[in-house]
């Protein structure tokens, strides 16, 4: 029976977040796992990655220990664009952060481009997206396929945009900050158990506002150290779609 996979990510990577975003990453090593480190190109909280070359340095680095680089959007923070029920939605869910929830194609393609772009100026070259909030419009989608990501992720799926197969993976994290944390926390663990038990594969992901709450932290280490000690397979993103597709990744 093939074992259940644990996909971590370490979330807005950027200049603004380098500290934090690198003890997440002592924490992945300590473990001998590999994670997804979703990177943020452009001018999140400060200034763009291309001015920070110590982080860059880190990055490859960390690519060259079996670590993914992917792509986390541009800028990392939602516009005025697109109807006011996706924005509202966005907003509620991600806080604004939700950069590509309600993009045409037209407009997507652009701040896909420009993130790209600013990567491959880095030699840094990813074959996946990860929208900011987990959220992407259809627009987006079209626009992913069109700059030739090979795939994305929404809150419940991974999703293979050249063989178009959608795998069931749900994503946990915390909510840092408000009346919620605490919460959300304690159904991250409880979640986690539950899909344990059932050896049900899942995902866990990283932000650097976690870590102005120690407990989250302590939360967060818990549930992949269940998982491991569960026998889950932990693996990048890129390394499953290229396991279950019949189509190598370029």
């Amino acid at each position: 029976m093939p074992r259940p996979h644990l996909l971590v990510s370490i979330h807005d990577i950027a200049s603004a977040s380098a500290a934090p975003s690198e003890r997440w990453l002592a924490d992945l090593d300590a473990r001998g796992i590999p994670g997804t480190l979703l990177v943020i190109p452009g001018p999140w909280r400060g200034v763009r990655l291309s001015q920070n070359l110590d982080l860059v340095a880190t990055l490859h680095d960390a690519a060259s220990r079996g670590h993914e680089l992917a792509l986390h959007g541009w800028a990392h923070k939602a516009g005025p664009d697109g109807a006011p029920w996706r924005r509202a939605t966005a907003q509620l869910i991600a806080r604004g952060a939700a950069e590509f929830a309600a993009l045409n194609v037209a407009d997507a393609t652009a701040r896909l481009s420009a993130g790209l772009a600013e990567l491959a100026a880095l030699d840094i070259e990813p074959v996946g997206f990860h929208p900011p909030g987990w959220l992407a419009s259809p627009g987006s989608y079209q626009a992913l396929r069109r700059v030739g990501i090979r795939y994305s992720s929404s809150h419940l799926f991974v999703h293979d945009l050249i063989t178009e197969q959608r795998y069931t993976l749900p994503a946990l994290s915390h909510r840092p900050g408000g009346t919620g944390e605490v919460f959300a926390a304690r159904m991250m663990r409880k979640t986690a158990s539950a899909m344990i038990r059932r050896g049900r594969s899942f995902r866990v992901a990283m932000h650097p506002d976690d870590l102005r709450h120690p407990g989250l932290r302590a939360t967060t280490l818990a549930v992949i150290d269940a998982a491991l000690a569960a026998g889950y397979q932990p693996s990048t993103y890129s390394g499953l779609v290229m396991r279950r597709a019949a189509v190598p990744l370029s």
